[in-house]
């Protein structure tokens, strides 16, 4: 996993690439959560390069929205591979996360 932290109006852009699984998600749900901490309730996280997400990832998500939700601020998905969409899908995850085609209209939804 790989990640890439930026700055568009006000938004925390975190663009995440290769695989989240149990060997890398606690680094993921740290740097999550520590943004959260620093003040930042704005984010997206940019999906187009994830080529994969385990259970141990789904559950950083799910810690990461709880958080978000209870500052009162605003997480976004955008840009999912097909695969990757399907199964958040099947997960149900897509009820309760806000995940947009192109990273612009969720910069913008948040």
């Amino acid at each position: 996993m790989e990640t890439l932290e930026t700055r568009e109006n006000g938004v925390v852009i975190l663009s995440v690439s290769g695989r989240v699984d149990a060997a890398n998600a606690g680094s993921f749900q740290q740097q999550l959560l520590g943004l959260v901490e620093a003040g930042e309730h704005r984010l997206v996280l940019d999906l187009a390069g994830l080529d994969y997400m385990s259970s141990a990832g789904f559950r950083v998500l799910l810690v990461a929205a709880k958080r978000v939700a209870a500052v009162h601020g605003k997480l976004a998905l955008a840009s999912l591979q097909e695969p990757v969409r399907e199964v958040f899908e099947i997960a149900g995850f897509s009820s309760f996360l806000r995940i947009f085609s192109t990273r612009e209209d969720a910069v913008a939804a948040v």
